[in-house]
C-alpha cells in the first residue's frame, strides 16, 4: 500500500464529515431563506446553535455508516460508479436512520425539507470532494507520486493489453518497472538482480498460461520479497466460476453457482428492466415515431423488419436456447436479407465465426445507415424487454443458424435472456471478435449485480457514438 493512498485514505474521513455538516447547513439556510419562508412559512422554531447540536453527532453517526459501507476501505481506487453507489447507499441508510429519530422523538425538528435536502446535498458534495480528491491522485500519479511499481510477467496478448494501457494512461496508477516473458530460474535472479537498484512495489502475472513450476516460483518470490502477488484471470480457460459451500453431514459440499442471477436477483433485474424500459419507451416515443415515418419516406417496404426473405417470422435464440420472435426497425432493401450468406458472403469481415459482418453493406437505405449508426434500429427490443423476451442488459441475441454454429463453450451465454446492450457491446461493439465476446459475456454473467447493469447502461451512449468497422 502506497503511502498517499494511506494519506488519502485517512483525509476521506475529515472530508466527508465536513461535506455532511455543509450539507446539512446548505438545508438549514435554504430553508429559512427569504425566498423559501415567502412561499412556504416556517411553522417552528429551531436555532443554528440548536440545530448543529444535532447535526455533528449525526454527521458522526454517518461516518459510522460510511465506514461499515466499506467507504474508508483502504485499498487501490475503485470505479467511479461503484463508489457513487456505496455514497448514495451509505447516505440513504443515514437518512433511515434520521427518520427513525424523528419518529422517537418528534421534538427533535419538524422539517421534513430540512432533512431530504441534507441528503440530497450530502450526496452530491460528498461526491464532488471525492471526485476531487480523485483528480488529485490522477494528477500526481503524472509526476509518479503513488504510481503502483510492476514487475509484469507474461508473453500473452493480456500482457501486450496491460502494458499499453499502463503506460499510456497514468490515470490507473501502475507503472512497468519490469517486463519479464516467463518466470524461470534465470529470470527468478534477473528479476532479483533488479529489485537490488530499482524499485518494485508489486508482481502481476499476466499471463495464464505459464508453467505450473513458473507459477509456484513466482509467488514464493512474491512472498520472499514481501511484494504484492497478483494475477490475469483468463475468463474462458480458467472457467472463473461463484461457488457456494454447504455442510451436509459434516462433509463439505461444493455447488457451482452459474449466475447470481437466481433467486432474489433475476427478481430484482425483471424489476429493473420493466421499470427502466417503461420509462425509456415513454421518453424515446417521439424518435420511435420520426425513424418510423422516415423509414416508410426513404424506400418501400414495411417499417419493421420482422420476418425474413420468405415471409416466415424472425426469431432469435433466448435464454435457454429458446426461441422468440424478433422485431427491430428496417434497415436494408427489402428481400436482401439471406444475400450475406450468398453473393455478399465474401465482403464478411468475421469469416470462421459463428457471426457474419458485412463491411460497407450494400443492402442498407440512406436511413438504414443512421440509424444502424446510432443503433436506433434496436429500439423496438425495448417492447420485447417488456414482454420479458429479452433484459436491458446481456448478451446480444443471435439467430438460429449462428447458435448452430456455436462452440460448446460459446453456449453459456444462453444461461440469461439476451439483452439490448452489454459488456461487449460498450466494450467494442462489432470491432471484438466472437472469443472476445464470449469472454465479457461470460463474466457479466457470472459476476452480474444491478450496479454493473446501471453501469453498462450509463457507458452505453458513449459506446454508440465511436466509430467501428461495421454498422
Amino acid at each position: 500500500m502506497k503511502r498517499s493512498e494511506l494519506f488519502f485514505s485517512f483525509l476521506l474521513v475529515p472530508l466527508d464529515f465536513i461535506m455532511i455538516i455543509l450539507a446539512g447547513l446548505s438545508a438549514y439556510y435554504i430553508r429559512f431563506a427569504r425566498f423559501f419562508t415567502e412561499i412556504r412559512p416556517v411553522i417552528f422554531n429551531l436555532t443554528v446553535n440548536d440545530y448543529l447540536k444535532i447535526l455533528i453527532p449525526i454527521g458522526l453517526s454517518w461516518l459510522v455508516i460510511f465506514a461499515l459501507a466499506g467507504l474508508y476501505r483502504i485499498k487501490s481506487k475503485r470505479r467511479f460508479a461503484r463508489e457513487f453507489y456505496r455514497v448514495v447507499l451509505a447516505c440513504s441508510t443515514g437518512l433511515m436512520l434520521i427518520v427513525v429519530l424523528i419518529f422517537v422523538r418528534r421534538e427533535l425538528f419538524d422539517s421534513r425539507f430540512i432533512v431530504l435536502a441534507g441528503w440530497i446535498f450530502a450526496v452530491v458534495y460528498i461526491t464532488l470532494a471525492r471526485g476531487f480528491i480523485r483528480g488529485v491522485q490522477n494528477y500526481l500519479h503524472n509526476f509518479g507520486i503513488g504510481v503502483h511499481k510492476l514487475a509484469i510477467v507474461g508473453n500473452s496478448k493480456t500482457t501486450e493489453i496491460l502494458v499499453h494501457d499502463f503506460c499510456s494512461n497514468k490515470k490507473l496508477g501502475y507503472g512497468v518497472a519490469k517486463r519479464l516473458r516467463g518466470f524461470s530460474i534465470a529470470e527468478a535472479q534477473e528479476l532479483e538482480e533488479f529489485l537490488k537498484t530499482g524499485e518494485v512495489d508489486e508482481i502481476l502475472q499476466s499471463d495464464p498460461n505459464l508453467s505450473k513450476a513458473e507459477i509456484i516460483r513466482l509467488y514464493d518470490f512474491a512472498s520472499e520479497h514481501h511484494l504484492t502477488f497478483k494475477y490475469a484471470a483468463d475468463l474462458l480457460g480458467a472457467k472463473v466460476l461463484k461457488t457456494e459451500v454447504t455442510d451436509i453431514s459434516g462433509v463439505p459440499i461444493v455447488e457451482v453457482i452459474k449466475t447470481p442471477l437466481e433467486g432474489w436477483g433475476r427478481i430484482v433485474k425483471r424489476f429493473f428492466d420493466v421499470a427502466v424500459s417503461s420509462i425509456l419507451i415513454i421518453i424515446l416515443s417521439p424518435i420511435l415515431a420520426i425513424t418510423a415515418v422516415l423509414i416508410k419516406i426513404d424506400s418501400h417496404g414495411p417499417i419493421f423488419f420482422s420476418r425474413r426473405d420468405d415471409g416466415s417470422r424472425l426469431f432469435r435464440v433466448g435464454q435457454g436456447g429458446r426461441l422468440f420472435k424478433y422485431i427491430k426497425f428496417r434497415s436494408m432493401i427489402p428481400g436482401t436479407d439471406e444475400m450475406r450468406y450468398k453473393e455478399l458472403a465474401e465482403k464478411n469481415i468475421r469469416k470462421g465465426e459463428p457471426l457474419v459482418k458485412i463491411k460497407d453493406d450494400p443492402r442498407i437505405t440512406r436511413i438504414g445507415k443512421f440509424i444502424r449508426r446510432t443503433s436506433i434500429d434496436e429500439l423496438p427490443e425495448l417492447f420485447l424487454v417488456l414482454k420479458g423476451d429479452m433484459s436491458l442488459v446481456g448478451p446480444r441475441p443471435h439467430l438460429p443458424e449462428e447458435v448452430a454454429k456455436y462452440e460448446l463453450h460459446h453456449k453459456k451465454v444462453l444461461t440469461i435472456k439476451p439483452g439490448i446492450s452489454g459488456l461487449a457491446q460498450i466494450s467494442g461493439r462489432s470491432d471484438l471478435n466472437f472469443e472476445d465476446e464470449v469472454k465479457l459475456d461470460t463474466y457479466y454473467i457470472e459476476n452480474w449485480s444491478l450496479l454493473l447493469d446501471m453501469s453498462i447502461l450509463l457507458r452505453t451512449p458513449f459506446a454508440v457514438v465511436r466509430p467501428r468497422k461495421a454498422e
